[in-house]
């Protein structure tokens, strides 16, 4: 039995298979994710060293981290969208090679502001290379089989770059700081000379009524200012005027930037997508899945350094299988999702990491890492590799070719705005049951209420992921959306063929 929306996808012409220049192009757009997962996580361990090398304070080091985020975070709404309208090829390319010039300069600068900037810069060409890659895919791969593979092997590339990415900060940081930051750059560069041959030159979007200049403009800001307020918190406290009034000024933007979309002929965001329950439930699905993770590994990294007293790599190696199983079921996943659909794998994947996290919590001060850790990790990494990708493939089904720009920097944005957002609160947590007798039974309890938060989280997205296969009809009904039709019931569940 076939379903009708993926009649075409289940038997794709022969110009739609995985032909060597397909591969090519999948190659591309795996090693630009890659290196933005790469840098999120590779100058974490080697902050001591930069901050003692230039002399930074602890409040001025955090924005090496913090300005990415900033950058990236801030500005995909926009990123996805130029995609659409100046064209995802053009847009990914010059973000690429924006991306490996900052990358050379931060790892050559002596002054502490100028490797911020160079950071945020980073950020902000990643901004404008995630969404375009990932519509790039969408695009590229007809909706069913083929595109649920690459995008599992895109997506498990993410995931695989964020867990490699601390094991190569660890043997870096050995040698210099400085390499960490000039890594990604010969990569980024060959990775934009191959683009330049085999990226396909997709079509701009046409008829698309001008530019959405005051949209741009404040839904731009409103997502700065948002980062920005989140990453300060901590700092500024949660309950100061300055806190306060920043999430007001957020929130004020927003509904502007609601009412200006609404009026738009061209919206940076067509808001008629969110009416799909489907689209809500993964962009919020990412929103709480990232979110949970980035909490997590932060608790983790500081337990397994600051109270078990481990090295960089001894740390980045407990990481390892997480990351490892990831990577080895790259392409296996896009088959498990046909058979399976998107709905159940990322409710299994919830599973999986709420498990893990709730496992977590057993730890003390002399763990056995066979029974407590290395279930954790082997837990959280067959969570993240059944749910993040299925997310993608959730998100971009039954979307309009000429919006998979901005559906792909609405659930990048989800995505960094979690991780933003709950480790701000984490850190909240954490901070406000530090002990004044820091001993390491003292820190590690002060830990605790913040891996239960991280927990909760998940709990979050596991109970919101399952609103969705309550409302799945074994007879699939259309709902209209403005100008696309999303397949309310089949947007969860992927038709396959039988």
């Amino acid at each position: 039995m076939t379903s009708p929306l993926t009649t075409s996808a289940a038997a794709p012409s022969p110009a739609a298979r995985w032909t060597p220049r397909l591969w090519g192009t999948l190659l591309v757009l795996c090693a630009a994710m890659f290196l933005d997962a790469l840098d999120v996580s590779m100058v974490g361990v080697a902050l001591p060293s930069i901050g003692s090398e230039l002399g930074l304070s602890t409040s001025t080091l955090q924005w090496v981290v913090s300005g990415y985020i900033l950058g990236y975070g801030g500005l995909l709404l926009l990123g996805g969208r130029t995609a659409d309208l100046l064209g995802r090829r053009q847009v990914f390319l010059v973000a690429l090679a924006v991306f490996a010039l900052a990358s050379l300069l931060g790892g050559l600068v002596d002054s502490g502001p100028l490797l911020i900037a160079s950071r945020f810069v980073k950020g902000l060409s990643a901004a404008f290379t995630a969404p375009a890659g990932l519509s790039i895919i969408t695009t590229t791969f007809p909706e069913g089989p083929l595109r649920n593979r690459a995008l599992s092997i895109y997506t498990t590339c993410a995931a695989t770059g964020y867990s490699l990415g601390l094991v190569f900060s660890g043997l870096l940081t050995e040698a210099s700081w400085r390499f960490t930051m000039l890594l990604p750059a010969p990569v980024a560069l060959i990775a934009l000379l191959v683009g330049m041959k085999l990226l396909p030159r997709g079509e701009r979007e046409r008829g698309h009524g001008g530019y959405d200049v005051p949209g741009a403009v404040l839904g731009t800001a409103s997502m700065l200012l948002l980062v920005f307020t989140v990453v300060q918190a901590p700092e500024a406290g949660w309950a100061s005027a300055r806190t306060i009034l920043s999430f007001a000024a957020v929130a004020v933007m927003l509904i502007v930037f609601v009412r200006v979309e609404r009026r738009s002929p061209s919206p940076l965001i067509r808001l008629g997508v969110l009416r799909s329950g489907s689209q809500v439930r993964a962009q919020l699905g990412a929103l709480t899945f990232v979110g949970s993770y980035t909490g997590f590994q932060f608790l983790v990294t500081l337990y397994m350094q600051q109270v078990l007293g481990w090295s960089a790599l001894h740390t980045a190696l407990a990481f390892l299988p997480a990351g490892a199983l990831v990577a080895l079921s790259a392409t296996k996943v896009g088959t498990v999702i046909d058979r399976f659909g998107t709905g159940r794998l990322i409710v299994l994947g919830f599973v999986l990491m709420t498990a893990g996290y709730a496992l977590f919590l057993r730890i003390d001060l002399n763990p056995v890492y066979a029974s407590v850790i290395l279930p954790t990790m082997l837990l959280v990494g067959a969570g993240f590799a059944l749910s993040y990708p299925s997310l993608n493939v959730q998100a971009t089904n039954g979307v309009d070719e000429h919006e998979q720009g901005m559906v792909s920097g609405l659930l990048n944005t989800s995505v960094q705005v979690g991780g933003a957002i709950f480790l701000a609160v984490v850190t909240a947590v954490v901070t406000a049951h530090a002990p004044e007798n820091a001993t390491p039974q003292a820190v590690l309890d002060s830990y605790r209420p913040g891996l239960i938060v991280v927990t909760i989280v998940a709990v979050v997205g596991l109970l919101l992921s399952l609103s969705g296969l309550r409302r799945s009809r074994p007879t699939a009904h259309s709902v209209v959306v403005a100008r696309s039709i999303v397949k309310e019931a089949d947007a969860d569940r992927v038709p396959v063929r039988d």
